[in-house]
């Protein structure tokens, strides 16, 4: 699509943060790029969405006082044209596994553009756990960005989204040798505790600290597989929760009486 494409760029960290600037700089080269992100962090906020908020123009586009998902709204139904793509990133941090979907601010931002049916890829960062918490630069979003880019500029005319509605895609910290991406699952592992001081609940993500762990649980062709043999996961993904028939329920409907 080259120069015609449009594209509806926002994240989660912020409008400053280095990882929307490294992805609007490189997609700058495949189409025109309209920005529309929140003013402030909005991680891990999932869908939630204001029907509210304050904008303001920036030297990237729009900063909108809410989150991903408003930012998303706005962006289709009232600022800049309407988009081919949405891209939503990068995220300074991976989003990786079935568990964080409905978490994160990021991937929910690419759900939300998939309810609107238009395409959409949600990106993000991972640091490596022993790094973590890690300010990062917008030159260590190269890889991230080089995919990204590599995607929004094909994926539409392959095809790809004629079966997924959206893609999660989560790259390594730049290097200096090529980087391979994989098509991925999102993993199932899931382990999380608590522990109870004072009154306080404080929540343990174990299954992040797995990251870490040379025995990793997660199987081959999973996205934190991918990811942790340095490779760039992609996962197509569709957005509306599905059902299924089944016949125990529709028994156990059929003799509901009042």
């Amino acid at each position: 699509m080259g120069d015609s494409l449009e594209i509806l760029l926002t994240n989660d960290d912020g409008i400053d943060s280095p990882g929307i600037r490294a992805l609007y700089e490189s997609l700058q080269e495949i189409g025109n790029v309209t920005t529309v992100a929140p003013a402030t962090d909005q991680s891990a906020v999932g869908r939630a969405m204001s029907y509210e908020v304050e904008v303001e123009e920036h030297e990237l586009g729009y900063a909108i006082t809410g989150t991903p998902t408003d930012c998303i709204v706005a962006g289709l139904t009232e600022l800049g044209p309407y988009p081919d793509i949405v891209v939503s990133g990068c995220n300074n941090g991976a989003n990786l596994g079935a568990y964080v979907l409905g978490r994160s601010g990021t991937v929910s931002a690419a759900v939300e553009a998939a309810f609107f049916d238009v395409p959409a890829i949600a990106v993000s960062l991972h640091v490596p756990n022993h790094l973590w918490p890690y300010d990062t630069t917008v030159e260590e979003y190269d890889v991230a960005a080089k995919a990204t880019t590599y995607l929004t500029e094909h994926a539409l005319d392959a095809g790809v989204f004629e079966q997924a509605e959206y893609l999660n895609v989560n790259a390594p910290m730049s290097s200096d040798g090529p980087t391979p991406m994989e098509v991925t699952r999102p993993s199932h592992v899931y382990d999380m505790d608590t522990t109870n001081e004072g009154g306080v609940i404080t929540l343990h993500d174990r299954t992040w600290e797995q990251m870490g762990d040379e025995t990793l649980p997660d199987a081959e062709g999973t996205d934190r597989h991918a990811v942790f043999n340095g490779k760039v996961s992609v996962s197509p993904l569709t957005a509306p929760h599905t059902t299924r028939h089944h016949e125990s329920l529709d028994e156990l409907v059929t003799e509901y009486r009042v």
